[in-house]
This record gives C-alpha cells, sequence and structure tokens, in this order.
C-alpha cells in the first residue's frame, strides 16, 4: 500500500519494482515501497522534462479538487489561445472520457488517461500518452490531472509548473488545509470569481493564506464563464511559451 495516496503499487503500473525489505517496525515496508515508488517516477518524469526542453514545449500540470471548473477554464483557454499557440491536452481521471470529449471538441487534440483505482496520474502514464502526439508540432501541453488536492502533489510529471485551481465556492482556508499541493503550485487561479457577490467568501484571507504556504507563488482571479481576467492567465501563458522556445534555440 502507498502511504502517499492509499494506493496498491500495481495501480501505478510499477511493473520493475523490485526491492528487499528488512522490518524493524510496525510500517517499515509501506514507507520502503512509497520511497521507492517515488524515486521511480522522479527518474521518469526527468526524462519527460529534458524530452519537453528537447522540442521546446511548454508544458503544466493542472491540479485542483473536483468541482473546480478546471475543464471549463481548460475549453475556454483553448478556444481563445488557439489561434496563437499549438496546444495539446492529457486528460487524468479516475473513469469515463467526459472530459477529454470537451476537450476535442475545441479541436485540439487530447489523449486520455484512465487511472481506475489511482487517484493521479504518474510520469510513466504521461510519457506513453506523449507517444500519441506529434511532439514537433506543439508549443504547449496541458496536463489536466485527476480531481485531488493531496497525491498529485507529491507526483512530478515532468512539467514546468504545477497550476492550482481554487474555486470562490470551496472557502478561503484550503491552501492552508492542503499546503503540500498550494506550496508546489507556482500559479494559483481563484476560479469563478463571477459568483463573489453571491457568496462569504472573503478574498483578502485566501490570499494571505495563500502567501503564508507559498509566498511567491503567482495568483490571478479568473472566471471561465465570464473571462474575467483570462487575459492575464493568456499573457503569463505566452511568456511560457516564448520562454520555452528560446531556451530550445
Amino acid at each position: 500500500m502507498c502511504t502517499t495516496c492509499g494506493c496498491s503499487p500495481h495501480d501505478h503500473h510499477h511493473d520493475d519494482h523490485h526491492h528487499e525489505h528488512e522490518t524493524t517496525g510496525p510500517g517499515r515496508n509501506v514507507i520502503q515501497v512509497e520511497m521507492d515508488i517515488l524515486a521511480r517516477n522522479n527518474r521518469l518524469a526527468a526524462g519527460n522534462r529534458e524530452l519537453f526542453a528537447a522540442k521546446g514545449i511548454f508544458v503544466l500540470n493542472l491540479v485542483s479538487s473536483p468541482g473546480s471548473g478546471k475543464t471549463t477554464l481548460l475549453e475556454r483557454t483553448l478556444r481563445e489561445i488557439g489561434g496563437r499557440f499549438r496546444c495539446a491536452v492529457i486528460e487524468g481521471d479516475q473513469q469515463t472520457d467526459n472530459d477529454a470529449v470537451r476537450i476535442a471538441a475545441t479541436g485540439v487534440p487530447a489523449r486520455q488517461i484512465n487511472t481506475g483505482a489511482g487517484c493521479h496520474l504518474d510520469a510513466h502514464m504521461v510519457g506513453h500518452a506523449l507517444e500519441h502526439f506529434d511532439l514537433d508540432s506543439l508549443d504547449l501541453i496541458f496536463i489536466e490531472n485527476v480531481g485531488n488536492l493531496v497525491c498529485p502533489a507529491s507526483f512530478d510529471l515532468g512539467e514546468q509548473h504545477k497550476v492550482v485551481v481554487l474555486s470562490v465556492t470551496e472557502g478561503e482556508d484550503k491552501p492552508l488545509k492542503y499546503p503540500q499541493m498550494f506550496h508546489a503550485a507556482d500559479v494559483m487561479l481563484l476560479n469563478k470569481v463571477d459568483l463573489l457577490p453571491h457568496l462569504d467568501f472573503n478574498v483578502d484571507k485566501c490570499v494571505e493564506m495563500s502567501r503564508r504556504v507559498r509566498p511567491d507563488a503567482l495568483l490571478l482571479q479568473v472566471s471561465a464563464r465570464t473571462g474575467e481576467g483570462m487575459a492575464q492567465w493568456y499573457n503569463w501563458l505566452a511568456a511560457g511559451v516564448e520562454a520555452a522556445k528560446a531556451a530550445n534555440r
């Protein structure tokens, strides 16, 4: 059992998992399995990162709890920047391909990964999904992770940045409740701000809590429904794409 996420090692598709244990106390084996899983994942993530750098592709890992509006935000983003950048999406869900179908409707190539009992994507899954794209024809890849604010924080996929999406319907204290995720994310998108007049959500309090966890994170207030604040998001994406291309020249 993996103590990071509660999945068994088999849920991670790690078929070359071989190790011996000297058990000196309760839980030692579990900790060793987790360390092996994360170490192997990090090696594969490094390989993904090298590939992205060699191709000059800007890659983002989008993370959130379920219902944050992550897929809707991604749909709007793809429709509005599709003429500027060549994009692709890797969709992670435990079951169904509903989100991948929605993304494909934007005209952007999408690859679905169903994790089954697994509660996050890992670098091995992403590496296989990449085989279905022409990487030489891409500028930007979005990886939409499984809706979960715990396990995806521990698994590097080779991305340049983690982007956490938090909606104003969730509560201001999410950064303190899930500090590992909000610390790992370089960017926080506070989504559904069009609903603020109808809620008791305190934006200043949320920002203060986020700063306590990650003082240097970029915080953007957006609405995937109305488009409010999305221009700032697109400008940040454009800068990232240009930097990835420049580093590859």
